[in-house]
């Protein structure tokens, strides 16, 4: 029967292969990693980290330097095979070769690990999976981290303590040397940063054989003087020596073994010191941290995969290939966006409330900065009705000068007018880009986006044009013919207040008042129209663009894309990269979940 390790391993694997590893930087996806029971390795530079994970392994495999040399995790999974079959290391990059040198695993470390942060002292958060299948080990999935520094170097980020100690959800493996104070270990530090109650920390101490004379660290084995709530356990590496003369490692444990069994201060700990100890602690607790947490492992699957399924539902399954599932798929698309818009101009959806405002605040306050008064003052007013007049002055009302009077003021009107149409084409406009931004079924095809904007923006433009033309046909109405009705009235105001005879005298109709006069009447005759003007501008607004823009937008669209064939529809189609990307890596993802579900539930059923 297969351990749970072997299941949690194949599922990691399949993690890495996604790139869900947890760490900065990773896709905005749900990740399993971190919820995968495995054995954190940390230590502080020369602590003997890598020594004691080859001791573990049985053999002489990691880089050596200064500093940092780990600067990837390294995802270690030993398998225990039998004594008879070959023993040899696999990568998961490399899934089809098989190292039986283990000298060449090492390279291959250190030049995948160059692959991604180069030579200087970066580190990357991918991590490098590496299985070792041997008789010499235990089935135990160790995650070797990189060492830990109390102080960024040059090439590294200032941040790199945090990202170090951005630790996952496992079992940490924390390695300290005997002869250094173990109230300053780095590995502790971090520990207790992760782990405070101690609960899932291991604590190894190393270099015990380089203890002073006198002196031994049986306060820290036996818990007196750093409480764990797991044991501590002792281990004796390879000297420098031993791995510069490359002495075997199997060799170096029953050196290993001989230690503990004559040493005076710690042959009554031996049976629960070295590394080989430590493998089998390790492992028994990684099956058993696995098995109490496999239901939440579980419940995370469930409740992610429901998830997932949602998202994709929201970014839209992929376009058929059929022509006519083509076409309708866009006609769709179509009036989605459609129907948007017009929610904005009904009031479903805020945003149409400004075409009234352009009627209600712009339009009036265009028409009172018309310079009237300077049109109407009397030195103009004199001398328009002297040039309509020509040689003969005229014998009782000045009916050309008014009527040049007035369609000199009438002129101003055109501005407002023609800018009325304007602001709300440009409103129009807006809508239309807002609609097309708030139609989700739309965001997955950019080609279509900016093919529906172009076509509304162009129909936009016809109905501007032919709004124009309307709006200015009314101002220019008024001028061609005035209300007869107002100026008739004029005489007879006249006679109720003064002598006819007066009024047509020649000293009167040069005096200043009778122009005052003239400009009174003007203006009274201009106000009235600017009352008519601001009602029926905006009739002739509404009626030729918003009107037009609710009732045929996309008329001229539709005829176009009805005369496309299956390409030049399916580049309507041609969704957002990203987008594809996002639902290829949800649908992977969703994937992997699946697939460990089953792995789970397979694996419960036969134990």
């Amino acid at each position: 029967m297969e351990s749970l390790i072997g299941l949690v391993n194949r599922i990691q694997r399949a993690c890495t292969v996604l790139g869900d590893h947890g760490g900065d930087g990773r896709p905005a996806l749900p990740t399993l990693w971190e919820a995968l029971p495995s054995v954190a390795v940390v230590g502080g530079q020369s602590s003997g980290k890598s020594s004691v994970l080859e001791s573990i392994v049985g053999r002489d495999f990691l880089p050596r330097g200064s500093g940092i040399v780990t600067r990837r995790p390294l995802v270690l999974q030993l398998h225990q095979v039998e004594e008879r079959q070959p023993e040899y290391a696999e990568f998961l990059h490399l899934q089809k070769r098989k190292f039986t040198d283990f000298s060449l695993v090492r390279k291959e470390i250190q030049d995948e690990t160059d692959k991604l942060t180069g030579k200087s002292k970066q580190i990357s958060p991918v991590p490098i999976h590496l299985s070792i299948y041997s008789p010499n080990v235990v089935n135990l999935t160790l995650l070797d981290l990189p060492g830990l520094t109390k102080v960024a170097v040059e090439g590294q980020p200032d941040s790199i303590v945090e990202d170090i100690e951005s630790m996952p959800n496992c079992i940490i493996l924390a390695i300290s040397p005997a002869n250094q104070d173990i109230a300053t270990s780095d590995a502790m530090k971090l520990a207790r940063e992760v782990d405070p109650s101690g609960e899932r920390t291991f604590g190894v101490l190393t270099k015990l054989d380089l203890m002073d004379q006198g002196t031994n660290a049986l306060d820290v084995l036996e818990g007196r003087s750093y409480r764990l709530q797991r044991p501590w356990v002792g281990v004796v590496n390879r000297s420098q020596a031993d791995i510069n003369k490359n002495v075997d490692m199997i060799a170096a444990r029953k050196r290993e073994r001989e230690y503990f069994a004559t040493s005076p201060d710690y042959s009554h700990l031996a049976s629960k010191m070295g590394s080989e100890y430590l493998a089998k602690l390790l492992s028994q607790d990684l099956e058993s941290v696995i098995k109490a947490r496999i239901p939440s492992i579980t419940s995370l699957i469930n409740k992610t995969s429901d998830e997932l399924e949602a998202e994709l539902d929201r970014l839209g399954r992929p376009v058929a290939v059929d022509e006519g599932a083509k076409l309708y798929t866009i006609l769709e698309l179509c009036r989605a966006f459609d129907r948007i818009f017009k929610e904005h101009l009904d009031g479903g959806r805020p945003g149409g409330e400004r075409v009234y405002g352009v009627f209600d605040n712009q339009l009036p306050a265009a028409l009172k900065k018309l310079p009237i008064d300077r049109h109407l003052s009397i030195q103009n007013v004199k001398k328009i009705v002297s040039e309509a007049d020509g040689y003969q002055p005229h014998l009782i009302a000045p009916e050309q000068g008014y009527r040049r009077l007035i369609e000199g003021a009438l002129r101003y009107f055109r501005g407002p007018a023609e800018a009325s149409v304007d602001a709300v084409h440009l409103i129009l406009k807006e809508l239309v880009r807002q609609s097309i931004s708030e139609a989700k079924e739309l965001r997955r095809f950019p080609s279509l986006q900016a093919e529906l904007a172009a076509a509304s923006w162009e129909a936009l433009e016809r109905f501007r044009e032919d709004s124009k033309k309307t709006t200015l046909r009314l101002v220019d109405m008024e001028a061609s013919y005035l209300t007869v009705e107002f100026f008739r009235r004029l005489p007879q105001e006249m006679e109720k207040g003064a002598n006819p005879a007066a009024a047509t005298s020649t000293i009167d109709r040069y005096s200043e008042g009778h122009y005052r006069r003239i400009a009174s009447n003007v203006s009274a005759y201009i106000a009235m129209v600017m009352e008519t003007l601001k009602n029926s501008i905006p009739k002739s607004v509404v009626h030729c663009q918003v009107r037009e823009a609710k009732r045929c937008l996309l008329d001229h669209f539709y005829a176009q894309v009805g005369k496309k064939e299956g390409n030049d529809l399916g580049k309507l189609l041609d969704e957002d990269p990203s987008l594809m990307e996002q639902r290829k890596q949800i649908a992977k993802r969703l994937e992997l979940y699946k697939a460990a579900r089953e792995e789970i539930e397979a694996a419960s059923w036969s134990r």
